[in-house]
């Protein structure tokens, strides 16, 4: 593990947030890149999550790992980045496309099912692990 997923993985686990909460799943984030910062981290999340940017596989959408990196942003840019895209998923980008369209039509539905996922459940055939205490 080289000094940029130390660094990641530290504020992830910093970052920390009260169970119940949908930014728990930061906990297992992970992010590799040998040519950071020249390149974003490649960054998973290691526990599957019912969100609409972020795929059963655990890849993150989040725009600044792809077009608008900069070699001056930071870890901790990229923690403050996914946190907020934790607490206001963007619909209109989905690597998730049943999650961003119950988001859609339905937001109560969507916090529903984000709750149940997190508790370990069921979403359509889809089996989520439990990721509250």
């Amino acid at each position: 593990m080289n000094f940029a997923e130390r660094k990641f993985r530290a504020l992830s686990n910093q970052n920390k947030t009260r169970e119940g909460s949908p930014t728990g799943a930061l906990r297992d984030l992970s992010a590799v890149g040998p040519n950071y910062p020249h390149e974003p981290p490649k960054v998973k999340c290691e526990t599957q999550v019912y969100h609409p940017n972020i795929d059963l596989e655990g890849n993150v959408c989040l725009n600044i790992l792809r077009e608008d990196w900069k070699p001056v942003l930071t870890i901790n840019s990229i923690v403050y980045g996914l946190q907020y895209l934790f607490l206001e998923p963007n619909p209109e980008d989905p690597l998730n496309r049943e999650a961003a369209e119950v988001l859609q039509t339905n937001r109560r539905l969507f916090e529903h099912n984000v709750f149940k996922a997190m508790r370990g459940s069921y979403i359509g055939e889809t089996y989520f692990e439990r990721c509250l205490k």
